[in-house]
């Protein structure tokens, strides 16, 4: 049993003070008792800690690699992408699980508590596919995925990606792709596979699965991908480039948001990324649909795909969360201020995500937190008895913080904060960060630098 206790903590019953929270072993909160004197850990400020809902962990390395024009007149996503194909080839099973763990170390220490992994990168190097069984166990990069989440102590959601084709045309996927490709009857395998991966975790971490989008899949390969664990999350790419709303509108007739609501029963287990070329109409029907949308503002802004219609959306009733991507930079308030900021320079506004109840911070704050918990099939996004203690503390004496109550402290550590006013971070009643550093930072550390200077020589 761990007992906390701090002057302002953000509950699901609003902002209390003098509160005092009980962690049970299994990383439940079993007590909340507001007013109280100060007892056990004592911290000034408890928030409820977002799950990061959309991860590619290996990209992570490719950060500062990318920011050259190409021999294109216009470099975009798709020029990135190609760059992205031949990194990936560089990488071994090793590679990938110390880039993920020291990513994941990273995102604790943001105030993430848990992590979404959209993970394709399933086979061996050199475009070897499944039928030349590279790894012993097809699942092999899964487990590595796993096994960093477990060194971090992170909360993970595992989401093995479906990818099939290069295209709406049904292309064959070619170079650094095809490591990522599997048929039908392989990603069941794959999916089976997985969850040895799983089992050898926490009990807070989950399996899910996911279609990479409708170029990456047929409509019966996302049929059957979506029906794999019927009552557990699913997520797809959906609607990022106007590349992929020409290619998926010639192919199919409709725009991807469309077609995906007219032809599935989406719903609140659904996750659709991205999602920064919507019409109007598209971005009502999504909001009602009760699937969350997961925005990852910086990887948006970092390969120019667009902005999502939040301001609509989230008046439509709307989930969200938020996710890093392409893992560029990891900041949760970064991630957060780009997506208001967004806002304003797409309505030329100020305060365009806050209501009548509550300011930016904290519209922006527990909407990733409650959406981020769906997203993961997680039961956190609040500070509540019977939630799992998924927390973040921030220090009352940081100098922006100073004298701040209640939505101020959000808006403060948003708008003019970062992770280094973030003290300490638990994931599910796992203390991990302590005194703004992971407890685990000079060996997770270390062995990125060896796999960094590895992949230098290898590049």
């Amino acid at each position: 049993m761990t007992v906390l206790w701090a002057k302002q903590v953000l509950t699901s019953k609003g902002w209390q003070k003098d509160v005092s929270i009980t962690i049970g072993a299994d990383g439940v909160i079993s007590t909340l008792t507001f007013d109280s004197e100060p007892t056990g850990k004592q911290f000034d400020i408890l928030l409820p800690a977002p799950a990061n809902t959309h991860s590619h962990a290996f990209q992570r390395a490719m950060a500062g690699m990318t920011e050259r024009r190409g021999p294109d007149a216009h470099d975009s996503f798709w020029t990135w992408r190609e760059v992205m194909y031949r990194f990936v080839d560089l990488l071994t099973p090793d590679d990938i699980q110390a880039i993920a763990a020291f990513l994941y170390m990273e995102m604790l220490e943001a105030g993430f508590s848990a992590v979404a992994e959209f993970h394709y990168l399933h086979h061996g190097q050199n475009g070897h596919i499944y039928a030349q069984k590279p790894y012993d166990n097809i699942a092999q990069t899964a487990h590595c995925i796993a096994q960093a989440a477990n060194q971090a102590g992170i909360g993970l959601t595992l989401l093995p990606v479906l990818y099939s084709q290069g295209g709406c045309d049904g292309r064959a996927l070619v170079g650094g792709q095809m490591r990522f490709g599997n048929n039908q009857d392989q990603f069941a395998e794959l999916f089976e596979a997985s969850k040895a991966a799983i089992a050898q975790l926490t009990p807070d971490c989950k399996l899910g699965a996911a279609a990479h989008s409708l170029r990456a899949v047929t409509p019966e390969e996302l049929a059957f991908a979506s029906s794999l664990a019927p009552d557990a999350p699913f997520h797809i790419h959906i609607a990022e480039q106007d590349a992929e709303i020409e290619e998926v509108l010639a192919h199919y007739g409709k725009r991807p948001v469309e077609w995906l609501i007219d032809n599935h029963d989406v719903n609140d287990r659904w996750c659709l990324v991205h999602a920064t070329q919507m019409t109007s109409a598209e971005t009502i029907v999504m909001a009602k649909s009760g699937a969350v949308a997961a925005l990852c503002p910086i990887t948006e802004s970092s390969l120019g795909d667009g902005i999502f219609n939040a301001r609509e959306y989230l008046s439509a009733g709307g989930a969200f969360s938020i996710g890093s991507d392409s893992n560029v930079r990891i900041s949760l308030a970064e991630e957060l201020r780009t997506l208001e900021y967004s806002q304003r320079l797409k309505h030329r506004e100020r305060a365009v995500l806050a209501n009548a109840e509550h300011s930016n911070g904290h519209v922006l704050l527990q909407g990733a937190a409650q959406g981020g918990a769906q997203a993961c099939g997680r039961n956190s996004g609040k500070i509540e008895v019977g939630k799992l203690a998924d927390i973040f503390a921030l220090d009352g004496n940081a100098p922006d913080l100073i004298g701040k109550q209640g939505d101020m402290v959000l808006d403060s550590f948003i708008f003019s904060g970062c992770s280094n006013m973030i003290t300490d971070v638990w994931s599910a009643g796992r203390h991990v960060v302590r005194g703004g550093a992971h407890i685990n930072r000079e060996t997770v550390v270390k062995n990125y630098e060896k796999t960094i200077l590895s992949l230098g020589q290898r590049l």
